[in-house]
């Protein structure tokens, strides 16, 4: 594993968020049966940790093991002191004889800035040979090409996995599932009984996990209902349960990680809205040209955007009707994303989405600006490849910030979806999304914005509207029309 990532970088990451938990490392310690010690090296890049331990911590500290194998340092400091450590294990840094330079906390951040600087200058006036890729960028090349070819093979399926069908459909009748409406709580407990597990809902469980499995004794415990809502905690525990139920095996491989993540993500939704009574009320909806994710969301008590996953999973398989969705945030700066009905994302050199932003013409971000703007927000939207339908949800039943869930379809299918009478239709074709230029070339050279800080660090910060933005993260678009309006309030 470590050849594939920067351990310094894996380290920083658990440490960060650790600190950011306010959880001590002699805490950490008895949570996951490891050395303190051992812990502070695995923090400071000196010990490879498994896969396996990872995942503890990420329970432990609240956030997820994708997140620690991010290949970027979680923040600025963090990127010098890497920076620094790297400079002074170089053999060139070493012959000037210097005494090494540990940066504690008294070492102010413009110190390294400086230090930090004069190394990369010196390195490149010495024309030092051109080195391999680092093992961040390789790790980062690694991590987008299985999101990638994971999502081909989505695109292909149409979304749709009968082999997990099929498993979670014999869960269901095992545990005597009736056949309609949302699971109960004795139908879950006997799906989690037959495959040898018991729910415990605890108090004493550290604050930021979510779940904890005891794999010797079978126990998936989870924080009290005061902690964990009923329809959260459904997807927690059969999340949890569908590794099981799906055989799968611990790995170091990423791309594998990741299929285990969206197999055991798909268990969970095929449970908890099962594809025959799903279907149903589905084809029934679309006689009536009536379909709303609002009601699939209602009818099997799952949250919004599950209900749109499933949606996908169903509608071209047993519909006929062709979709996309979105998990954005407020910025219109794509988390997850997935189509077959051909819309063209925004998307990197490489074909990746994550990290990048939306058109502001998009249902993704007219959403935000709407009047009520937490209630559903339907447009059409003309681009390039074709107009399309969708409509977006607001997220704000989540312990983290606010997200948009947008589904969407092509126009020829909109008639089938409730919403669909909108008047709101937005224009997003290249020559509508291209910067005014006369509105770039008034502020470009006097304009400096500081970047928001990111409700997820996944990805890296997306880039701006413009190219060669000096300023990735931020929208340079809404600041130049921010400083307009302004200057234009100022006058007489």
């Amino acid at each position: 594993m470590a050849d594939q990532f920067d351990l310094l970088v894996l380290g920083s990451r658990v440490r960060h968020a650790r600190r950011r938990a306010g959880v001590t490392l002699a805490e950490v310690s008895e949570a996951v049966n490891r050395p303190a010690p051992y812990l502070s090296q695995l923090e400071t890049g000196k010990v490879e940790p498994k896969l396996r331990l990872l995942g503890e911590l990420a329970e432990i500290l609240g956030t997820t093991t994708a997140d620690f194998l991010s290949p970027d340092p979680p923040n600025r400091r963090a990127f010098l002191e890497i920076s620094l450590a790297r400079a002074q294990s170089d053999p060139a840094y070493q012959a000037l004889g210097l005494p090494h330079l540990k940066p504690s906390a008294k070492v102010a951040n413009d110190v390294l800035e400086h230090l930090v600087a004069l190394w990369n200058e010196l390195s490149h006036q010495n024309s030092q040979p051109q080195q391999e890729p680092s093992t961040e960028a390789r790790f980062a090349d690694i991590a987008r090409s299985a999101n990638i070819a994971l999502r081909a093979e989505m695109r292909e399926r149409a979304n749709h996995y009968p082999e997990i069908e099929a498993i979670a459909a014999q869960a269901l009748a095992d545990a005597n599932y009736p056949g309609t409406g949302p699971i109960s709580e004795r139908v879950l407990t006997e799906l989690v009984a037959n495959q040898g597990f018991t729910i415990e809902r605890v108090r004493a469980m550290p604050p930021t996990a979510r779940s904890i499995t005891d794999t010797r004794d079978k126990i998936i415990f989870i924080p009290d209902r005061g902690g964990l809502k009923i329809r959260e905690a459904r997807s927690v525990v059969l999340q949890t349960l569908g590794h099981f139920a799906l055989e799968h095996n611990d790995t170091s491989d990423f791309a594998e990680y990741l299929r285990q993540r969206i197999e055991s993500n798909y268990f969970a939704a095929a449970i908890l809205a099962p594809e025959g009574p799903a279907v149903d009320f589905l084809r029934e909806a679309q006689a009536d040209d009536d379909i709303s994710v609002e009601d699939l969301k209602e009818i099997f008590y799952i949250s919004y955007e599950m209900a749109a996953h499933r949606f996908t999973n169903l509608a071209t398989r047993h519909l006929s009707i062709p979709c996309h969705f979105l998990r954005t945030d407020r910025e219109g700066v794509i988390n997850k994303a997935y189509e077959n009905d051909g819309i063209r994302f925004p998307a990197a050199p490489d074909g990746g989405l994550e990290g990048q932003r939306v058109p502001r013409q998009w249902g993704s971000r007219q959403a935000w600006n709407a009047s009520g703007s937490f209630l559903l927000h339907s447009q059409f939207t003309v681009t390039n490849g074709g107009e399309y339908f969708c409509t977006t949800y607001i997220e704000t039943e989540t312990d983290r910030w606010p997200h948009a869930i947008t589904l969407g379809t092509p126009a020829e299918h909109a008639h089938y979806f409730r919403g669909s009478d909108t008047l709101r239709k937005e224009y997003a074709r290249d020559r509508e999304i291209e910067p005014d230029p006369a509105l770039v070339n008034e502020w470009k050279d006097i304009t400096w914005p500081s970047a928001a800080e990111r409700s997820h660090v996944l990805s890296a910060l997306p880039p701006s509207d413009l190219e060669f933005s000096p300023f990735p993260g931020i929208d340079l678009l809404d600041v130049y029309r921010f400083l307009e309006r302004q200057r234009r309030s100022r006058r007489p």
